[in-house]
Order: C-alpha cells, then structure tokens, then sequence
C-alpha cells in the first residue's frame, strides 16, 4: 500500500501571518504636533510637543538630528532629551537646542537639517506579538537672525521672486531667494485643474529645478501652492510670456 507522505504547512502558515502582520496599516503613537521647525538664529532653542496618542501603554520617544544628507550629527543643533517616556495619554516636549557651532552656518541664507522622533513600544509578553517602532521626520530650517521675516506675515514676501522658464516641453523653477521653498500643488490657473504629474518638491536657497510634467500642462496663468512657516498653504499665481512666467499675486487659500 503506498502511503502519500503528509505535508508539513505550519511554516508556510506561519509565514503568511508575519506577512498579514506586517502589512497591515500602523497607526503611531508618538506624534508631533507640527510638520516643520523654523530655528530663528537669534533664540538658542525652539521647543516642540509631543503626544502619546496611545491611552493604554507608556511608549520611549527616541530623538536625533540629521543633516542636510542624512547624517546624524551632534551639533550645531542638539536635540534635548535625546530619549524620554511618555505615558500613556499624555504630552511631553522635546527642545532643539543651539551649540556654539551654530554661529559657524552661512548667515546668508537658510540650512536645512531633519529632526527625527522614533517610538519604541512597550515589550509585549506574549512571543507571538510582533512590535512595529515608527518614527516621525520633519525638516528643521536654520534660519539666520539677518532673514528674520517680520512677525505676522503669513504671505512671506520671498515667494514673489520666483520664476518660471520655459526649457524645451519642461519649466524650470528658479528659486534666487535665501530660503528653502516647498511647493505642495500646481494647477493651470486659479479655481484649475491640477497639472497632471506634478509631485511636490523643495527649493533650495539660489537653486533651480525642472518642475514635473509638461509646460503645457501648465498653462499661460499657472498658480503653485506652498508651504509657509505657519504651515498654511498660499498660492502664487503667474502670467507667462515669451517662455517667462512671473508672479502676478500671492494670496492664502481660503477654507
């Protein structure tokens, strides 16, 4: 009688279930309550809060600060403290304090740096509980005290000095100003439809950069979105002529 050998499932179930786990959608625990830090070179520190948005577990916060590259780095900037509990439900703070060093940046124009807050979970007792740790990546931008934009604009004026250059079926975007510029939408006019294949993207200070999808696509009228200090999202809108487009307004968004 031949006897058909029974095969062995459990690892290719196991398997599929470390799959299924890791896959599903995590939802962070730690949070910041905002998505950029602008560092005024004339303070020593700047201060952010931070969350424990879970009501059942204490979670550690785990802070660092990276250059421009990605690299971690213990100075101009310095993130304090670099690892803090937080129990469940509640608010802390972390302060991005500045070295000495600090005063050896350009003081001409802005430095970009990432601020970086990683969760680690309570450790679980049962062996089949598989723990995620997030982290949260936001950009930091030094920005000396001689580019201190006066208090309560929330137009900035140095958005108005961008241009548009027709290169061939592309737009280039030249930034001449000494602030960093994150774009975050584009249409073809006010009130337009969104240029087709645009993502966002952020402009150093003097540089350029060819925009995503056709200059066609962006019209003779097009309005860019960005991102100001405050987090709001103005819009700057353009007239195009002879391959040049210009600003013609900048205005907040409503609603």
């Amino acid at each position: 009688m031949h006897i058909r050998p029974r095969h062995n499932n459990a690892p290719a179930a196991a398997l599929l279930l470390a799959l299924i786990v890791i896959t599903c959608p995590a939802e962070a625990a730690i949070a910041l309550q905002q998505s950029r830090v602008i560092f005024n070179g004339e303070k020593s520190s700047a201060s952010l809060l931070v969350n424990n948005q879970n009501q059942h577990a204490p979670y550690l916060a785990q802070g660092w600060i990276e250059n421009e590259q990605g690299k971690k780095i213990h100075g101009p900037l310095l993130l304090l403290p670099p690892i803090q509990r937080i129990e469940p439900g509640a608010q802390s703070q972390i302060k991005i304090r500045g070295l000495p060093a600090a005063s050896l940046l350009r003081q001409d124009r802005e430095t970009l740096f990432w601020l970086n807050l990683r969760e680690i979970p309570p450790r679980h007792s049962s062996p089949n509980t598989l723990n995620i740790a997030l982290q949260n990546r936001i950009k930091v931008f030094y920005r000396p005290a001689a580019l201190k934009a006066p208090p309560g604009e929330l137009a900035t004026p140095w958005h108005t000095q961008l241009v548009l250059e027709q290169q061939g079926d592309r737009l280039q975007i030249r930034n001449p100003s000494p602030y960093y510029i994150t774009l975050v939408e584009a249409q073809s006019r006010a009130q337009g439809q969104a240029v087709p294949g645009f993502t966002p993207l952020m402009l150093a200070p003097a540089a350029s950069e060819t925009l995503p999808g056709k200059a066609a696509d962006y019209g003779n009228t097009p309005v860019l979105t960005y991102l100001n200090d405050y987090g709001g999202r103005p819009e700057i809108a353009f007239r195009c002529e002879a391959r040049r487009c210009s600003v013609i307004s900048n205005r907040v968004q409503k609603g």
